[in-house]
């Protein structure tokens, strides 16, 4: 069986486990904190890693590539290779371009840390940049790339609401307020698989706090 190693309170892991939700793939849960993983299974000691009859592999991304290949049950990429491809598209444009570019805000945001003024001007400006794109791509009909649940799903129900809740906290508005994006995510949280990791999410997320207070 395959078992998914890390912790719920990281949205890359959960992009992953509602994959495997939606695609009813049997797996395991193993806890691994920062610090704590296999370095055999992720070199850089990230989360999430997945272990697999025939070894691990690392990085979210590749993870459901192999996850939607090895297990084409309950597909979560289109058929027609061009809608295949558009999925991909918005799956990397939201992990990069707005996911990634947010995460500079998260130490001030979220855990108490202290960003200059530059840091957040920049990340600010790039946001806006990315996000006026990023509304030219997704539809929104009900889903993000179209009619259907996708792979760029797993990756919106769990980014978007973390983009959202920085650039409010860092600027005083929800950079993605002008798009559609909170009644796309009350859709979403409809989903009993969305209802689980959200469920879950908010436990590790508690658990992670009461573990850095402790160090502290």
């Amino acid at each position: 069986m395959l078992k998914l190693c890390g912790f719920a309170a990281s949205n890359y892991y959960n992009k992953v486990k509602l994959a495997l939700l939606e695609k009813g793939v049997p797996f395991e849960e193993e806890l691994a904190w920062v610090g704590q993983t296999d370095p055999a299974a992720s070199p850089l000691g990230k989360v999430p890693y997945l272990v697999t009859d025939e070894g691990p592999l690392c990085e979210s991304t590749v993870i459901l590539e192999y996850i939607e290949a090895k297990y084409p049950q309950h597909p979560l990429l289109p058929a027609d290779p061009f809608a295949a491809a558009k999925v991909r598209e918005l799956l990397r444009f939201i992990e990069l371009h707005l996911e990634l570019v947010a995460r500079n805000l998260y130490p001030e945001a979220f855990f108490g840390g202290k960003l200059s003024d530059a840091a957040k001007e920049k990340a600010g400006q790039q946001l806006e940049k990315n996000i006026a794109a990023f509304a030219r791509l997704a539809k929104f009909s009900p889903y993000i790339a179209g009619d259907s649940f996708t792979l760029a799903d797993c990756a919106a129900a769990v980014h978007l609401p973390l983009v959202a809740s920085a650039t409010k906290i860092i600027y005083g508005r929800d950079y993605l307020a002008d798009l559609p994006v909170r009644e796309y995510l009350k859709r979403l949280g409809d989903m009993p698989h969305v209802q689980k990791v959200n469920a879950d999410r908010k436990a590790s997320t508690e658990l992670m706090l009461a573990r850095a207070k402790a160090k502290a």
